[in-house]
């Protein structure tokens, strides 16, 4: 009876024992992108969904370039969202109706403010954007679009190294701002306060 309690007793053991590391090293197959640009600490490479695990180049490419391009809205909507919060308005109308650009409210009130005739034509610019004057550049990493109509491109002439630096802070910046412009909307939408002001002794 001793002797069948201790079989089970290791046997249960056994099943919580950790795999080999044979078994461990070939679950967690390095990915071949895990060096790229923006697999940096803390995170380091980051796919929970395995979305570039085929190892696919075009599809990895693709994927970031709308990942930068994302982050590049991102941020121009979150410094957006604290203009408008502080008061900022361009002077004079924004309409042949005379209405005004202080009249158009901030965060989803704009919306409203600029009426549907106004998205349409926010809709239209960034299609004309999207279609006419932005292109990636042949042969350059995904985002680059100094050779477009409009080039959009590093200013000056920078050194590898120095392009490599500034397309990682572009990159983690766009990041951070994807999850601020979440945040404000949300909490906006929660209780009409996007921003969180810490004042006093709190």
């Amino acid at each position: 009876m001793k002797l069948a309690v201790l079989a089970l007793l290791a046997g249960s053991a056994a099943a919580f024992a950790p795999a080999s590391r044979t078994a461990s090293t070939s679950a967690l197959a390095a990915s071949p992108f895990e060096n790229e640009l923006g697999a940096q600490p803390p995170l380091g490479f980051f796919d929970p969904l395995g979305l570039v695990a085929s190892g696919d180049q075009a599809k990895f490419d693709r994927l970031r370039f709308v990942e930068i391009k994302h982050g590049r809205v991102a941020q121009l909507a979150f410094l957006g969202y604290l203009t408008t919060w502080a008061g900022y308005r361009l002077p004079g109308d924004i309409n042949m109706s005379g209405t005004k650009f202080s009249d158009i409210g901030s965060g989803f009130a704009a919306l409203d403010g600029v009426g549907q005739s106004g998205l349409l034509q926010i809709l239209g610019f960034v299609g004309l954007l999207e279609v006419g004057l932005w292109k990636q550049a042949e042969g350059s990493y995904p985002g680059d679009f100094s050779a477009s109509a409009v080039p959009v491109g590093f200013v000056g002439r920078k050194s590898p190294e120095d392009q490599y630096k500034l397309r990682a802070a572009e990159l983690n910046q766009g990041r951070a701002a994807m999850m601020g412009i979440l945040g404000v909307m949300v909490h906006e939408q929660l209780d009409g306060k996007p921003f969180i002001f810490f004042t006093g002794n709190q």
